[in-house]
């Protein structure tokens, strides 16, 4: 390294050239003895005087130098130079951006974004929010060649897909269709269809890997895998058990020879990843013990893995766990054993517990079996059937119009039905989703009707017509489709009552609380963070300062709160709610109901408005929504949990009360 003598006087040369890009590179070089020799000031004094540009002077001025840490102000100052007015940057929140102007008085950078234009960042934010896009970055790519990019994401959605991956590196597909939505590559709707036509040409890309789970990330390699010695030297050591599956996995469907040596390194990995996986990963512990299976090692025992999995019903939360393609291996793997019989009927007694795909699999390898049949016939008999049971015999019930053991079809559809109503949850929404997909085809329900007589048709079509769960366009639709396929229904129809808007209002009260709350959050919230983000800064090295991090995390937040108030208070207005009637339930009036649990009554009020002791309901709040615009004597479900749904009964709609009233006024010492 030269002489610190020496750079110094080269420094002072360049400074007095006016050569600002040599005498930063050269104190790039030599940071660490610079700071030593002239100090963080003097490094600073030296870079100012390099320059006669305003906005260079004001970066120097703007990172620190004297205050953070010399690495990290240094590290703030060269990112701050990659800006300039018309270059490209990337925000994790607002995508490409195009700076639109740096003011060096006020030391702020403006930057156009697609969906934000004119947006602001000081100094010190835009080092932490905002990095000069990469030339080969997929959005600047749009930007330089839109007809380029279009054409790509039409015809090629494989090659698309690994070129987004390469942008942002390795990314989830929970991830990636985040980013395809956010930057509007894709419609959500449209997300699924896009994926299914990439996946078929990027699982030919030996450079991509797709990982089994959708929350781990998809891999891009330089290069395909040879799968050569060295491979296998490093595999014979690895000690991950998902990476000894998936390596298995890939050196199989690369179709390398199975050489002896190579089956003693997979029989050796496999049995340590078996131990490995126990008691902690089900479906891992699934997926090892079925490939162990399939090559015919003894170690571990196919009859210990089987019990392992049998045990406790370990084998219902590894199917739950396992993709919807693998599940059917499972079932093999511990239906093949000499104590099949036992198995199978413990697998028969766990079918309310599967989830849709073992169903499935469970009914496609036994359903000749007798004992499986009697179990499947005596669940749908139940009053309350399993989900997946119903979604999957509803749906494909031409499969199994033969089993005697079944209950009558109107019976399974009215199951159906009752599986469309109300919130679910878990795989029960996504059963819910499966049926309510049903009913709304015309082609099954036609076949459905068409296997019905008289009497049940027109017992499906009522119960169908009085269910209170269902979107109410989407039930409508499927009731005149109903009569169009059995014309004799149409004298059955009732009258769908169309709900009234309500606007969003809420009591003087909540609004002057809500508007107390938005004046402390930009009076003294964010300023107090303001101070607690400068405070932080002296602690040091930001990169490690979880008290800098923490605060702006909390800035953030803050920053997005105060834009949602913002809006909520513009949107809603106070009321008073005189205009209220008592002709049907609507905000501003008292509802007393009765339910199986006794009566109570309500005060339904405006969007903010919510005192539990007092019976205060919002209007937004479930249970107000499923009455509003209901009359005395009519029903209304109840809100709850998954399960059956219950139902309410409107007793009396009376206007408010005077404590009520009393409540709505504006607090002592706050106003509007």
């Amino acid at each position: 390294m030269a002489d610190i003598d020496n750079v110094v006087t080269e420094l002072a040369a360049k400074t007095e050239a006016k050569d600002f890009a040599g005498a930063f590179d050269l104190v790039r070089a030599n940071l660490k003895e610079l700071g030593k020799a002239m100090g963080a000031e003097g490094i600073r004094d030296a870079l100012k005087s390099a320059t006669t540009s305003r906005v260079y002077k004001s970066f120097v001025d703007g990172v620190g130098l004297g205050t953070l840490a010399l690495d990290d102000a240094f590290a703030k100052l060269e990112k701050l130079l990659s800006f300039k007015e018309g270059s490209l940057v990337l925000s994790s929140t607002w995508g490409l951006g195009k700076v639109r102007r740096i003011d060096d008085f006020y030391k702020r950078i403006t930057v156009d974004f697609r969906l934000r234009r004119g947006h602001q960042f000081t100094y010190d934010a835009a080092c932490d929010m905002i990095v000069s896009a990469p030339e080969n970055h997929i959005l600047v790519w749009r930007e330089a060649d839109p007809a380029a990019f279009e054409a790509m994401r039409k015809n090629e959605p494989g090659k698309f897909v690994k070129r987004v991956v390469e942008s942002y590196g390795g990314v989830s597909l929970v991830k990636l269709e985040d980013i395809f939505v956010a930057n509007g590559f894709v419609k959500k709707p449209e997300w699924k269809a896009f994926w299914d036509s990439a996946r078929k040409e990027l699982v030919k890309d030996k450079c991509v890997k797709i990982p089994v789970k959708r929350t781990d990330p998809i891999e891009v390699r330089a290069q395909a895998e040879d799968y050569s010695d060295n491979w296998l030297t490093a595999f014979s050591h690895e000690t991950d058990p998902k990476l000894i599956l998936a390596g298995i996995k890939e050196y199989k469907a690369a179709k390398r020879p199975m050489s002896e040596d190579v089956l003693d390194i997979f029989k050796t990995r496999l049995a340590f990843a078996v131990t490995a996986a126990k008691r902690s990963d089900d479906a891992l512990y699934s997926r090892l013990a079925s490939l162990v299976s399939k090559f015919g090692f003894d170690e571990p025992s196919a009859k210990e893995m089987r019990e392992y999995l049998m045990e406790r019903g370990r084998f219902v939360k590894a199917a739950a766990e396992l993709p919807a393609s693998e599940v059917g291996d499972l079932i093999s793997f511990l239906s093949g054993g000499e104590d099949s019989a036992q198995v199978r009927a413990t697998i028969y007694r766990q079918l309310p517990n599967l989830c849709y795909a073992a169903v499935q699999e469970v009914i496609k390898a036994f359903g000749d079996d007798a004992a499986c049949r009697e179990a499947v016939g005596t669940l749908l008999k139940a009053p309350a059937a399993p989900a997946t049971l119903v979604a999957l015999v509803v749906g494909r019930y031409a499969d199994f119009a033969a089993w005697k053991e079944l209950p009558p079809l109107a019976t399974i559809v009215m199951h159906a039905i009752a599986l469309g109503e109300g919130r679910q949850g878990g795989e029960t929404l996504r059963m819910q989703n499966i049926v309510r997909r049903l009913f709304s085809t015309k082609d099954w329900l036609e076949e459905t009707f068409a296997r019905l007589d008289a009497d049940s048709q027109k017992l499906v079509f009522e119960r169908f017509q009085a269910s209170l769960g269902w979107e109410s366009a989407s039930q409508h639709i499927v009731v005149t489709r109903m009569t169009k396929i059995a014309p004799q229904l149409a004298s059955l129809v009732v009258k769908a009552e169309t709900k009234r808007e309500y606007p969003p209002v809420t009591s003087f009260r909540s609004f002057a609380l809500k508007k107390a709350e938005y004046l402390k959050l930009i009076n003294e919230d964010m300023p107090a963070n303001v101070k607690k983000i400068e405070f932080a800064k002296g602690f040091g090295d930001l990169s490690e300062n979880a008290e800098y991090q923490y605060a702006k995390d909390e800035q953030r937040a803050l920053m997005q709160k105060q834009t949602l108030m913002q809006a909520e208070l513009e949107a809603v207005k106070p009321s008073n709610f005189a205009d209220a009637t008592t002709e049907e339930v609507m905000p501003g009036v008292m509802v007393t109901v009765q339910t199986d649990d006794g009566g109570k009554t309500y005060a339904i009020l405006g969007e903010w408005d919510n005192d539990v002791e007092m019976g205060i309901l919002s209007q937004k709040a479930r249970l107000a929504v499923n009455m509003l615009g209901k009359k005395e004597g009519d029903k209304f479900e109840l809100p709850g949990t998954a399960g059956e749904t219950k139902f309410g009964v409107i007793k009396l709609i009376s206007p408010l009360t005077e404590a009520v009233k009393e409540w709505m006024k504006v607090p002592e010492g706050v106003q509007i």
